[in-house]
């Protein structure tokens, strides 16, 4: 909106303001018949007043889009969250998806089914808990294949100066329909290999965290190209998944 609309919009607001409150104030000594038609357009307005409000407070009480918040521990040297959990994408969602289809451009479906009765969607977070603008929905039916896992990439700021003193945390919020496991893969590669660090996800805990330590691995420092991470969905059929957020964060390990 031009500037000069914007000034003749607030006067006109303001002048708006000025003649409700004349009429407040002069409603005791009106006449009847002016104050009933007052009191009809006072209530006109109240009407599109309230739906203002209400829609206003909807709104502004959702995660807002773009949001990178989310609690990070102590030393935290680099911290993110995907795009999918963070912004709107052209494609919300995707029917009988096919193996290695992606949603959005970073997160890709892999699976081995014959015939493809998956689901994905990205859904609009609306709860008082939520961190993240958006979530991932994912509906499995039929499932006749032997896996299925979601593999996010990480950014190219995830591998720098990454050495085996770091620790790699990954916070989500997940529901589900019915229970199942889910584990989550770190991969790093690193020259011609990849080191690979598994962790099955603690479902049944409030926090749903796991943390891989780099000093355990054969991490080759030198080497570090790329980092990714593969959600892994075990006994999926019949199930809808929904991850709520996916958040990432890196710090050094304490020294003790």
């Amino acid at each position: 909106m031009a500037q000069g609309s914007k000034f003749l919009q607030r006067f006109y607001q303001k002048g708006v303001s000025r003649y409700w409150a004349r009429i407040a104030r002069n409603s005791k000594s009106a006449d009847l018949p002016e104050l009933r038609a007052q009191r009809l357009g006072a209530r006109t307005l109240r009407q599109h007043l309230d739906t203002l409000i209400s829609t206003a407070e909807s709104r502004l009480a959702l995660p807002m889009i773009g949001s990178n918040s989310f609690p990070k521990p102590h030393g935290t040297d680099w911290s993110w969250r995907p795009q999918l959990w963070r912004q709107p994408i052209p494609d919300k969602g995707r029917a009988a998806v096919e193996n290695k289809e992606k949603l959005g451009e970073e997160v890709t479906l892999f699976h081995d089914c014959r015939i493809s009765e998956l689901t994905l969607r990205q859904l609009r977070n609306n709860r008082q808990r939520d961190l993240a603008p958006f979530g991932l929905r994912m509906d499995v039916f039929r499932f006749d294949g032997s896996f299925l896992s979601l593999v996010i990439d990480l950014p190219p700021e995830s591998v720098q100066g990454l050495k085996r003193s770091h620790v790699i945390r990954v916070d989500t919020i997940v529901e589900m329909e019915k229970p199942l496991e889910i584990f989550a893969r770190l991969n790093i590669r690193h020259g011609p290999n990849t080191e690979q660090v598994v962790r099955e996800l603690p479902l049944k805990e409030e926090e749903i965290r796991v943390e891989f330590d780099l000093a355990y691995s054969n991490l080759n420092e030198k080497r570090v190209e790329q980092m990714w991470l593969d959600l892994i969905f075990e006994g999926p059929e019949m199930n809808q998944v929904i991850l709520r957020d996916v958040t990432f964060s890196r710090r050094p390990r304490a020294e003790f």
